[in-house]
């Protein structure tokens, strides 16, 4: 039994529809299946592109995916985590499918059934290029280069499929892009290719590229809405090590570092040392006559004794020492977040201009998302993991092959498990009944939707599920569970020190600052929800009911 869209079909071809060759199975006419190019970021947030209508950056080679394409605006992960993110879309499964739930103790199972190798099967090149994160050797792949764990900004080191290792000279974002561009030249030109390019940016510690450094430097960026949050009535909120103020160091973050005999010690400095000493002598010297100089301003300024900072930073009365020193800390992580973005979107274009250039755009389709969310300060936060509107989305944008019309915003909900299936039903290929997520192409078909593509639209999903396992472990946010609606949100905290459940209506409260579980006049609605929680639960066999 295998599925396209949202509908289960029991008359494809247990087969590929289509030989290695790229030709009809048992015909002679040749068929041009579509490219794929797939390009992944990490940490990377809808806030920050501006196609999303964002109120802080320019990201226009990003934006040309979405203009002359599709922007996805309900587009969800299924745990908020970078490992299993991508677990989830490689599979096409949820965490507790694909085995691999959380970064801390997790190795992933490259022996089970993926999308990768599916599209080998179907007679597709496959190559990954960057970031991996998922511990074992890569599969599926007939060439592959990863980043060791996270990966370093300067100067990194690479890993190859003899083993081997090899240092690279320069910016990491513009290193993934040339050995994607490098592999695009020397593929097999008889094959279709599906290419994952998955970038480091823009992870922790938003190191920009060294032409970047004074970028952004004359941008104040506002405040969020609910900057000064004090989490009232989301216990699980209050208890995480996730905000700017006290929880962001003030050496590994925001780069206040002068030299080791000059700046005080703090927990990450040892390994914020060890990134900057990848640089050059001539690099270094760069990035010090940027850094350097706002370091001494900042120690001048507020002293060396971290002692004074906030223990409930975001509730600091405006205008008091705790308060600037947050939002001073807040403008310094935008400004080198925005820094990491901008390197980003230009190796972004490269890549599209290279499909152009080589007359590839028109038989490609081109994915452009991030493994999860991130929080800009909203909340008082950086990071993700939580079931929370910010971390939950994922900007996700198509440039899309003939054949696929559609363009414009798509409100559809959707999720990273639905990549796996969406990539094999453009190949031809199968879908395994085993698969959870549902392609998306009747989606992208526009006028060319047949009836059962509208079928499959019209039975859309009425909700996503979502669950992050990582506790305890860094930031201690709460495992929990939940789903949601395209109104309400219900969530489960769960684990040995909390047992709580919060409800959000999206449409009054957008910011989820009103938990409104246990409150009068929500009974009905609780159990309506708690029912269409069961549902999918068992709908994914998820054991947690």
């Amino acid at each position: 039994m295998l599925r396209t869209g949202s509908l289960l079909l029991f008359s494809l071809p247990a087969v590929p529809l289509f030989s290695q060759s790229g030709r009809q199975a048992g015909g002679e006419c040749p068929v041009v299946r579509p490219n794929i190019v797939y390009i992944m970021t990490d940490d990377h947030t809808a806030q920050m592109m501006s196609c999303y209508d964002n109120r802080f950056v320019e990201t226009p080679n990003l934006d040309r995916i979405a203009q002359d394409g599709v922007r996805f605006t309900r587009s969800f992960v299924a745990n908020s985590l970078s490992g299993p993110s991508r677990a989830c879309m490689i599979t096409g499964k949820h965490s507790h499918k694909n085995g691999f739930t959380n970064n801390e103790h997790g190795i992933f199972d490259g022996s089970q059934q993926t999308m990768p190798k599916l599209l080998q099967a179907a007679g597709y090149e496959t190559a990954l290029i960057g970031k991996w994160h998922l511990v074992s050797t890569p599969t599926g792949f007939d060439h592959w280069e990863i980043l060791p764990g996270q990966g370093d900004y300067y100067n990194p080191y690479f890993i190859h499929m003899d083993g081997s290792r090899s240092l690279d000279s320069g910016y990491v974002t513009r290193i993934i892009t040339d050995k994607a561009l490098t592999w695009l030249d020397h593929r097999s030109a008889e094959k279709p290719f599906a290419i994952f390019i998955h970038h480091k940016a823009c992870h922790r510690a938003w190191l920009p590229a060294l032409d970047d450094l004074r970028l952004y430097e004359d941008r104040t960026f506002p405040l969020p809405a609910e900057f000064h949050d004090n989490y009232v009535t989301r216990a699980a909120a209050s208890q995480t090590e996730m905000e700017i103020g006290k929880d962001m160091d003030i050496v590994y973050d925001t780069k206040m570092f002068v030299s080791p005999e000059e700046t005080p010690r703090t927990r990450l400095s040892g390994a914020y040392q060890g990134m900057i000493g990848r640089l050059s002598k001539e690099e270094r010297r760069r990035y010090d006559d940027f850094y350097v100089p706002l370091s001494r301003q900042f120690y001048q300024q507020w002293g060396t004794d971290y002692n004074f900072l906030p223990l409930q930073s975001q509730s600091s009365q405006e205008g008091s020492r705790d308060a600037q020193l947050l939002e001073w800390k807040y403008q310094r992580y935008m400004r080198d977040y925005a820094k990491v973005v901008h390197a980003l979107d230009v190796e972004v274009g490269r890549v599209l201009d290279y499909l152009e250039q080589h007359g590839m755009l028109d038989n490609t389709l081109v994915v452009y998302t991030s493994d999860q969310g991130f929080y800009m300060g909203e909340h008082g936060w950086f990071d993700k993991r939580f079931m929370y509107e910010e971390s939950l989305s994922t900007p996700l944008v198509m440039h899309l092959p003939k054949g696929y019309e559609r363009r414009g915003e798509i409100d559809e909900m959707v999720q990273n498990i639905d990549y796996a299936p969406t990539f094999l039903d453009l190949a031809g290929a199968p879908i395994p009944a085993d698969i959870q997520g549902v392609s998306l192409l009747p989606l992208l078909k526009g006028k060319a939707a047949t009836k059962q593509d509208k079928q499959a639209i019209k039975n859309w999903r009425d909700a996503i599920y979502y669950h992050y396992y990582e506790y305890p472990a860094e930031h201690k946010v709460r495992r929990h569970y939940g789903l949601r609606t395209e109104r309400y949100k219900l969530i489960h905290f769960y684990g040995h020190d909390v047992n709580t459940w919060e409800l959000f209506d999206l449409k009054n409260d957008p910011h989820e600052m009103h938990n409104l579980y246990g409150q009068p006049g929500y009974e009905a609605l609780q159990r309506q929800l708690h029912h269409r929680l069961e549902t999918l639960q068992i709908q994914y066999d998820d054991p947690q009911r």
